[in-house]
């Protein structure tokens, strides 16, 4: 692989810190005080620390996460470049590091009435701290590790396998703290999920629109030239008719799929028109990649 530049090196290494700063304010003042274990290792790591105090223990949920990550590292540290176990070494210590550091000049906010309001918020801001670490190609460790090996094992999705290791996480929180807080701490992990995909892939602007028309060359001439956008034919086949049929492939910002949609039902209104959701989107008339 091409060596990083040291520009690369060091956005990526501020980027680590400033989400893990994120993401332990939004575990101390949200979640660890409200016993909003929401899934993952952090989850795991409040519900042995609160055994532990009923015992007189103090066992520091970030110390906790490290030791735990350290151990699950161990099962994937063949799997990854350097580049990308470097990244999430990184990330482990350094939300296991501030998630302690911090707590002593971090207030808690809410009460036992406001767990929905911290569950919210919990889940915004350790979703926005997460995603600032996965912007570098790194990790924080965690249950995707775990889900990775019961994938692999099992044959599920690891989508699935995420959701069932979050989930036993989540329920045995419930017989630690109460079933409400469990609930709540559901809430923050489904919250923070949604963020970390919009803080990676970008706001969800562009649409991708495939057209199938008998007129797709009065269709193209539209979108080249008054719309001003590129727009590629594609060859295909209808399996039904045998027939040989072209299909027209352009990427359009949200506002202009309405333009896109009156200018085919204007020109076919017989056309198939199939529109979805871009993550991102780079090159002439867009942004440009970088690495």
């Amino acid at each position: 692989m091409r060596p990083i530049s040291w520009k690369v090196a060091v956005r990526d290494a501020l980027l680590i810190v400033a989400g893990s700063i994120v993401f332990a304010i939004g575990v101390d003042v949200f979640e660890v005080p409200y016993g909003l274990a929401a899934g993952g290792v952090t989850g795991l790591a409040m519900v042995f620390s609160a055994v532990a105090e009923t015992f007189g223990v103090a066992l520091p949920v970030g110390l906790q996460t490290i030791v735990i990550n350290a151990l699950l590292m161990v099962l994937v540290v063949r799997s990854g470049n350097r580049g990308y176990i470097a990244r999430t070494v990184a990330g482990i210590v350094a939300c296991g590091f501030f998630t302690d550091a911090l707590v002593p000049f971090l207030p808690a906010v809410g009460g036992e009435g406001d767990l929905l309001l911290c569950a919210l918020w919990g889940g915004v801001v350790t979703g926005l701290g997460l995603g600032l670490v996965f912007r570098t190609g790194g990790n924080t460790g965690g249950t995707d590790i775990v889900a990775q090996v019961v994938a692999r094992r099992t044959s599920l999705p690891v989508g699935t396998s995420v959701i069932i290791v979050d989930g036993v996480v989540i329920a045995l929180s419930a017989t630690v703290f109460s079933v409400e807080q469990a609930l709540y701490a559901a809430v923050a992990m489904f919250i923070c999920g949604k963020v970390i995909d919009a803080v990676v892939d970008g706001p969800r602007a562009a649409r991708a629109a495939y057209i199938i028309s008998e007129k797709h060359n009065e269709i193209a001439h539209e979108i080249l030239h008054t719309l001003d956008r590129g727009c590629t034919e594609l060859e295909a086949r209808g399996m039904w008719s045998g027939e040989e049929r072209p299909v027209l492939f352009c990427v359009l910002s949200r506002s202009e799929t309405v333009w896109l949609k009156q200018t085919v039902a204007s020109c076919d209104p017989n056309a198939i028109v199939v529109i979805s959701e871009v993550h991102e989107v780079f090159g002439e008339g867009f942004r440009q990649i970088r690495a």
